[in-house]
C-alpha cells in the first residue's frame, strides 16, 4: 500500500481482519500471537475459539479491538473497508495487503512472515507455492495452446462474475483457462443473456462467497446447454495465503 507502519518487533498481540491471512499466521507458527480474528476466519478451526471474534471483515467491533490492546493489526485493501481501517490506524499499527495476482500474494506471505517473526518459514512457504504454480503452468501449456474459456460465478441474484483485475482471474489464467468476461473489470453484474452470448466452455460456480450447490447446476445448464458446469472450491481460488499450497494440484484436476 506504500504506507509506513511502525511495528514493535516481534509483535505479540495481533488482530487479523482477513481469513486467509489469519490461516497464514497460524501456519507460520505464530498463532499464539493472534488475539483477534473475524467471524469469517474459519481456518484453522481453533482460530475463533483461541482468539476473540471482533466482528466481520467490513463491520469490526472497535471496543472489542481496543480491549485486546493489539500491537499489530493486519488487513487487506479489498476485504476491509476504508473508514474502519482509518479509524483503527489512528490508534494502532495497521498493515494492509493489496493483492490482485500470485506474485503479490507471495510477496504478502514473505512480508507477513518477516513482520511476525517467522521469516524462514514464510520464505519456504512462498517458494513451495511458487514452484507448484510453475509446474501447473508448464503442464497447462503442454496440454493445449488454446485456453478453455470459463465464466467464474461468485454471486447469484444478481449474477456476478470474477473478471479482469481480480486474484481469481490471475489464477484462472495460470491454470490454463481464459476468462469469458475478460473485457470487463473486477466483479461485474451480468445477465443471463450476456452469459449465453459469451458461451463459455466451462462454468465454475464458486462455493463462496455465495454458497452455490448442486441445486444450481440446472439453472446454468439451461442458459448454456453446451457448457460443462461444476461447483468448485472457492477458497482455493480466492484465499491468497498458505491455502495456495493446495491450489495448483486442485486446478490441474479441473481441466
Amino acid at each position: 500500500m506504500g504506507r509506513r507502519v511502525a511495528v514493535p518487533f516481534p509483535p505479540r498481540r495481533i488482530v487479523s481482519l482477513v481469513p486467509s491471512q489469519t490461516e497464514l499466521l497460524f501456519d507460520l507458527g505464530v498463532g499464539d500471537k493472534v488475539v483477534g480474528v473475524t467471524k469469517f476466519c474459519i481456518h484453522p478451526a481453533e482460530a475463533r475459539t483461541q482468539a476473540t471474534v471482533i466482528g466481520g471483515t467490513k463491520n469490526v467491533d472497535f471496543e472489542k479491538i481496543a480491549a485486546l490492546k493489539p500491537d499489530l493489526i493486519i488487513g487487506n485493501k479489498e476485504e476491509n473497508y476504508q473508514t474502519g481501517i482509518e479509524q483503527l490506524a489512528a490508534n494502532y499499527p495497521v498493515w494492509l495487503s493489496d493483492i490482485s495476482n500470485l506474485p503479490e500474494a507471495l510477496d504478502m506471505i514473505r512480508r507477513v512472515g518477516f513482520i511476525a517473526g517467522a521469516k524462514e518459514k514464510a520464505d519456504a512457504l512462498a517458494a513451495e507455492i511458487e514452484a507448484s504454480f510453475a509446474t501447473l503452468e508448464t503442464a497447462a501449456t503442454a496440454v493445449t495452446n488454446q485456453p478453455v474459456s470459463v465464466a467464474y460465478f461468485i454471486w447469484r441474484k444478481p449474477y456476478m462474475v470474477a473478471a479482469t483485475g481480480t486474484f481469481i482471474d490471475d489464477l484462472l489464467r495460470r491454470a490454463g483457462f481464459a476468462n469469458a468476461f475478460a473485457a470487463q473489470s473486477r466483479y461485474p453484474e451480468i445477465s443471463a443473456d450476456q452469459l449465453a452470448q459469451a458461451a463459455p466452455q466451462r462454468i465454475f460456480l464458486s462455493s463462496e462467497p455465495y454458497p452455490f450447490g448442486e441445486k444450481h447446476l440446472a439453472e446454468f445448464q439451461a442458459i448454456c446447454p453446451a457448457a460443462k458446469i461444476a461447483i468448485i472450491d472457492g477458497e482455493l481460488f480466492s484465499w491468497y495465503g498458505s491455502r495456495l499450497r493446495q491450489s495448483a494440484a486442485y486446478f490441474s484436476q479441473l481441466r
